[in-house]
């Protein structure tokens, strides 16, 4: 996993941070998205276009095109199926920290925290997951108890957060006809430039 980590690193130096990002997800986002029945592209494509019908920001609609590039940063290879947790949230943030302002990082950081949120405080959220995020939610804490529910409402960008977690929740249509990647490009580069 190391070597594939410096590999990627070494690939991104040598690209400007938002080609690196859309080469990953046009060249990585072909696979299944953690059994769900689109793939990691359809699954992106789908949250940024439900954000961006809404009337987010570019911030909010960049993160929500990226909420799960970690996954893409990351050799998982159906890492949630064997029963493990590699933190894709983690590691997408980390990587998109660097390029981009926090308006589009922390949602990405926070969006699995956001889904541990809404089934501690509304009991009708977890009926609406999918199976595969009912397993993964296990994987990642269950629901927060009180205190982690109040320090995650404290949290700068949570609201966003629970915002893009709908957009997650939703994004797994395998009948949507969510705009191309290339339409998504000038929202990032805006974001982007807001760093």
């Amino acid at each position: 996993m190391m070597a594939q980590q410096n590999k990627m690193n070494a690939a991104a130096a040598d690209l400007d941070p938002v080609e690196y990002l859309f080469r990953c997800l046009a060249e990585e986002g072909g696979a299944l998205y953690g059994g769900e029945a689109v793939t990691q592209l359809e699954h992106a494509l789908q949250a940024a276009d439900l954000a961006y019908r809404e009337g987010a920001s570019d911030a909010l609609v960049a993160a929500a095109l990226l909420h799960d590039v970690g996954h893409l940063l990351a050799a998982d290879d159906g890492a949630a199926e064997s029963g493990h947790d590699l933190y894709h949230e983690e590691a997408g943030a980390r990587f998109v920290a660097r390029h981009f302002p926090p308006a589009v990082s922390e949602p990405i950081r926070l969006h699995v925290d956001a889904k541990r949120y809404l089934c501690a405080i509304d009991p009708d959220y977890f009926a609406t997951l999918s199976p595969a995020s009912v397993r993964t939610l296990a994987l990642q804490g269950g629901p927060f108890d009180e205190a982690g529910a109040t320090a995650f409402r404290l949290t700068p960008f949570s609201e966003d957060a629970v915002k893009l977690r709908f957009w997650d929740d939703l994004a797994k249509d395998p009948e949507a006809d969510p705009p191309p990647l290339a339409f998504f490009r000038p929202v990032v580069e805006r974001a982007r430039r807001r760093a």
